[in-house]
């Protein structure tokens, strides 16, 4: 008896501890394209410090500076190039099913895992920042292939691993911050954080992810918006955006794992999310998770449809096949 209630236990244990996706991160899709192959760049394995593109600007930081912008886009651009090659590639292989582009993929991973690429501890908030982006892509794409039917990538522990290092470092490099300094960052972070933990099946990444969200949702005023993002003067509606991207992808991991965050804060989402569309009708694509976390109404939903698809490396690639539950 003892035996069987402690195999009970074990079982129990191993089922609760097995992260997953949203249903649309495993859906097959047609095979309607091309394999392709992207030459990933080499690994990059410098210091991440990086020039910010609002060198010079007030403590609103709502001014670009041109040259620094241009230096910043050069120091990065090994980087940025990995994340579009990844993305490219991972989504020309779910919609072929080509082998020769899932080699592709796995060679330019092994290569940036092997040389634990991004992982220095010499870093500024620009490198920090560019750190929780590529794992955001990185995490995202990845978890796709090994959720995808048939792509059998569960014998990569090096990737992983490097997937794993790469949370760590973000969990250090955005944890602890005072309130004040929360913002779309950290906000951020915790999306990249969340899906490396899906990725990699770590609880203890889902549940720091899981803390940051709770302290975002705390920080949403009655009018649904963000103090920290109100201080960006005239660019506090495109950083009142772009912190509820992240915001609603964990709120959807959470919910595909049994975790209901959307009422934080006395559903503290959706006033920002009210917020934001009554701003911002353009700039829609977090409609696609959103409206299968909390009902959108036909208006919301002919402006989502009417600018499909919706595509975002950071958030998963083209979010309006990853979650239009009707294809």
């Amino acid at each position: 008896m003892r035996a069987l209630i402690l195999l009970l236990f074990f079982s129990g244990s191993t089922l609760a501890a097995q992260l997953v996706p949203p249903s649309g991160f495993s859906k097959p899709l047609p095979h309607t394209r091309k394999g392709l192959c992207v030459a990933l760049p080499d690994p990059y394995t410098g210091r991440l410090i990086f020039r910010s593109k609002y060198d010079g600007s007030d403590s609103a930081r709502a001014t670009l500076n041109p040259a620094a912008e241009q230096t910043y886009r050069a120091q990065t651009k090994a980087i940025t190039d990995f994340e579009r090659g990844l993305s490219l590639m991972v989504w020309r292989y779910k919609q072929s099913g080509d082998p020769a582009t899932l080699n592709c993929i796995l060679t330019g991973l092994n290569a940036w895992a092997s040389a634990k690429a991004l992982t220095s501890t010499q870093t500024n908030h620009t490198g920090r920042a560019m750190r929780k982006w590529a794992l955001a892509t990185l995490a995202t794409h990845w978890l796709e292939l090994k959720f995808m039917p048939l792509a059998r990538v569960n014998t990569h522990p090096e990737i992983e691993g490097w997937i794993a290092l790469l949370a760590e470092r973000v969990v250090k490099d955005w944890d602890g911050l005072a309130i004040e300094k929360t913002n779309n960052h950290s906000y951020w972070a915790a999306w990249s954080v969340m899906a490396a933990s899906v990725a990699v099946n770590r609880r203890d990444l889902f549940s720091w992810s899981l803390k940051e969200y709770r302290r975002a949702a705390g920080q949403i005023t009655p009018q649904g918006t963000l103090p920290n993002e109100m201080k960006r003067g005239p660019r506090a509606l495109n950083y009142h955006h772009y912190a509820l991207q992240p915001l609603v992808m964990i709120a959807s991991f959470a919910q595909a794992n049994q975790v209901d965050v959307t009422q934080e804060n006395d559903g503290g989402l959706r006033r920002l999310a009210g917020y934001v569309l009554q701003h911002d009708k353009a700039n829609l694509e977090w409609l696609e998770p959103y409206c299968t976390l909390i009902k959108c109404d036909s208006v919301t939903i002919a402006g989502r449809d009417a600018g499909r698809p919706w595509v975002n490396r950071r958030m998963g690639g083209n979010l309006t096949l990853l979650y239009d539950q009707e294809r």
